[in-house]
């Protein structure tokens, strides 16, 4: 199984990667999957350091990093593949099979998300192998490694199940993903079922809280990005999964416990989170990029060549229905015109202006697309719950109140309305797309709820590209095919291919 290749046969330099070094020494080593996590890691600092290079492994391109090639997997690719970003004919078609619903089981992009998550996942298995040698001397380090590590492999799997998982029920006897906890060049996983996966995802996940309320240090301080897993990220994580399983009370519960730690951007303040300018408010995890990391949006406006290669859809533009109160559209969206010969575009006009997603630009005053990806924030907190009272008898009031309270933090001068039933479930599922455009929710959205997409404003001329208009729910494109590469390698997982693939 190339996953093996890919994933396992990890150096020592990557290993130990931190953010912003590179191994600048020849190593003479055994390779390291032969090895005890004894013979590896001799102090609690060496677990730091691998614990950073799991941190930096989600900057890869496939995970949330972009390249002109290749698109982020769990940051602008689910938009793309939904209806609010349509490909423009800047982007030289590179992502076309992808947004076309076009691929199979050779497509290279697929391999190239399949393979940066289990990198991630590999990473924090290497961390979380034999660090239990420090839990006599040094137990609350311990703890504070261990429970981030715990959660990013929990995580890392989630994201696979998103694409990979036959359907999201918490039951599901469908095929999941390789849930992989070892570190084996060895090893050739079987799919098991998406139930199987979450066991062991709520596992992690509810290990790392418990793990993280009992540490030695402060693991993001007030003033930081909050670039690293603490307990009230796990928490937000424990959330969204429980969502997708559909066990809306532990859904309410977590979402609260998060809403009351981190509270909402105010106005003022909200689109300073975007420029990475704000303080501790909004954000719970983000992950960090600097001058050199590449960019989590590059194949949406690209700032230094002034490329728009994706732009937000009619339909997203009009769904904020008060432009001009609604802070989240001058965060989010804006008009920018361009000369030929100053951007690299194929449209026959002298003068172009178009919209553009205008959420990652650079930060602070920055105009270089380097801007932190935010995973978790506080305004999905508040749709979680909402969606999840909704979806609880009795609890309609509260969730309404939710809605209120989001709308009013990014409405000025919204007053309160009044809904209920599915309308009120129909306009939190609105107010989720509006509030989270652009953030690697719309595919998934969509999927959770069975929903068809149905693309309207596909011109196919100057400034777009005929892309396909509709994909029903019952389309086997919603489950990501096992690459053919994977399928070749692994025997065990040869006849496990994901249904119609």
């Amino acid at each position: 199984m190339k996953f093996n290749k890919y994933i396992l046969g990890v150096s020592l330099c990557s290993m130990l990667v931190v953010a912003s070094s590179s191994c600048k020494k020849v190593l003479d080593v055994t390779p390291t999957y032969t090895k005890d996590g004894s013979q590896i890691f001799t102090s609690i600092t060496d677990y730091e350091y691998a614990l950073t290079g799991a941190y930096s492994l989600f900057r890869q391109t496939g995970y949330y990093g972009n390249s002109a090639n290749t698109t982020g997997a769990w940051s602008t690719l689910p938009d793309m593949m939904g209806e609010d970003l349509l490909q423009t004919t800047e982007d030289l078609t590179n992502s076309a099979n992808l947004t076309n619903y076009t691929f199979n089981t050779l497509e290279n992009d697929i391999l190239t998300i399949w393979t940066a998550a289990y990198r991630v996942v590999n990473q924090a298995n290497i961390v979380l192998r034999n660090i239990d040698q420090f839990n006599t001397t040094q137990p609350k380090a311990v703890n504070r490694i261990k429970g981030q590590a715990l959660a990013i492999r929990a995580f890392a799997h989630f994201d696979l199940l998103r694409y990979w998982g036959a359907d999201f029920d918490r039951n599901s006897t469908g095929l999941g993903v390789p849930y992989v906890t070892v570190v084996d060049q060895t090893y050739k996983p079987s799919r098991p079922t998406v139930k199987e996966d979450y066991d062991q995802i709520l596992a992690n996940l509810t290990a790392a809280e418990t793990l993280l309320q009992n540490v030695d240090a402060t693991i993001n301080t007030s003033s930081s990005a909050r670039t690293l897993i603490d307990v009230t990220v796990v928490r937000a994580m424990l959330a969204r999964v429980y969502l997708y399983t559909k066990n809306y009370t532990l859904a309410e519960s977590y979402a609260t416990q998060v809403i009351t730690a981190i509270p909402l951007a105010t106005a003022d303040n909200f689109p300073n989170v975007w420029k990475d300018s704000y303080t501790t408010t909004e954000v719970i995890w983000s992950v960090a990029y600097n001058s050199g990391d590449g960019s989590p949006s590059f194949n949406l406006n690209t700032s230094s060549t002034n490329r728009n290669s994706y732009k937000p859809t009619s339909t997203i533009i009009n769904l904020f229905d008060n432009k001009t109160a609604d802070i989240r559209f001058s965060s989010y969206i804006a008009s920018r015109t361009t000369g030929t010969g100053t951007a690299i575009i194929t449209d026959p006009a002298s003068t172009i202006t178009r919209k553009i997603v205008n959420k990652y630009v650079g930060k602070g005053s920055n105009v270089d697309n380097v801007v932190n990806w935010k995973v978790l924030r506080t305004g999905e907190m508040y749709l979680i719950r909402a969606e999840a009272r909704a979806m609880q008898t009795g609890k309609e009031s509260l969730a309404l109140a939710d809605l209120n309270t989001l709308r009013a933090a990014r409405i000025t001068g919204y007053s309160n309305t009044t809904l209920t039933g599915q309308a009120l479930i129909d306009a939190i599922f609105t107010e989720r797309r509006k509030e989270l455009f652009a953030e690697g929710h719309r595919w998934f959205d969509l999927k959770r709820t069975t929903r068809t997409i149905q693309r309207t404003d596909l011109s196919g001329g100057a400034q777009s590209v005929k892309d396909a208009t509709s994909l029903p729910s019952s389309s086997k494109v919603w489950v990501f095919p096992i690459p053919q590469s994977e399928l070749d390698a692994n025997a065990n997982i040869r006849n496990q291919q994901s249904t119609g693939w």
